[in-house]
């Protein structure tokens, strides 16, 4: 079986239909719909392929507008918004059976010295290996894992650890701040193109920072009490990393009302440096 690492750089690698139009697989899965990280992490694919390749991504912000159909093609249009001596511009559109599903703008910068720095420490540095695997700790709760998360679990490309116990009914949540922190890593070697490592961090970032929102209100795992969906996610790149090396990815939400709740993430290395900056909205709805 194909390792589930080996998968994700797969579906990173468009393929090029014409001057600045790439086409991404989608996977045909349960999912009622196209996860918004592997869209967001294609979409990035796609920009990166349009410049020269010396100037990382520095931040991209995007919007999920409708769901993708999973099983169906996407082909992505870049636009080359600016080329100018530190700095790159791409606007990217996302287009699935004829409908506009999502669209990107990522800003790329010639790499320099700063005058000065700071940043902001990590509140976990738990050490990832002390701390059982996601699919792990539901199996010893469960007894065995649902065949769905079974399934899910074989194509996980990402070895997930929450610093902190899952709590699994409404009697345990009382109230919980609204703050998760996970270790996260690729399950196997990614290869060394950085724009990779990148786009599959990007992946990674959509998959549990909306978790902040619920926690002080239903369990992460269990019944679920509502239908949730990204709205936009933005991104900031502060330093070079490998996405197949830990990282902690510190979330927290600020607030949640209207029917939408806001979630910030901060991604650390094992060093304690802060790597990538991260902040999602989320819409919630009662099912």
């Amino acid at each position: 079986m194909t390792n589930p690492a080996e998968s994700l750089v797969a579906l990173l690698d468009l393929e090029r239909i014409e001057v600045d139009i790439f086409r991404g697989r989608s996977p045909q899965e349960s999912l009622q719909r196209v996860f918004g990280g592997q869209v967001a992490g294609q979409a990035l694919v796609a920009a990166g392929r349009t410049t020269d390749g010396d100037r990382p991504v520095h931040s991209l912000h995007a919007y999920f507008l409708r769901p993708g159909r999973p099983g169906v093609p996407i082909v992505y249009q870049v636009e080359r918004v600016r080329d100018g001596r530190s700095f790159t511009t791409r606007r990217v559109t996302a287009v699935q059976e004829g409908r506009t599903i999502f669209n990107l703008t990522a800003s790329f910068h010639l790499p320099e010295e700063g005058a000065f720095e700071h940043q902001l420490p990590p509140r976990h540095m738990t050490e990832p290996e002390s701390l059982p695997r996601l699919a792990d700790e539901i199996r010893d709760h469960l007894g065995a894992l649902p065949e769905a998360l079974e399934r899910m679990a074989r194509r996980q490309p990402f070895d997930i650890r929450y610093v902190e116990r899952l709590r699994w009914s409404k009697d345990e949540v009382g109230g919980a701040d609204p703050r998760s922190a996970v270790w996260m890593r690729a399950v196997g070697p990614l290869g060394d193109d950085p724009l990779v490592h990148t786009c599959a961090l990007t992946y990674a970032s959509d998959m549990t920072l909306l978790d902040a929102v619920r926690i002080p209100v239903e369990p992460l795992w269990g019944p679920r009490g509502f239908d949730m969906a990204s709205l936009d996610h933005a991104m900031w790149f502060h330093r070079p990393f490998r996405a197949d090396e830990w990282f902690l990815y510190d979330q927290e939400s600020p607030i949640a009302t209207g029917g939408r709740g806001l979630a910030r993430g901060r991604i650390y290395d094992r060093e304690g440096r802060l790597l990538v900056s991260v902040v999602q909205e989320g819409l919630f709805r009662k099912l």
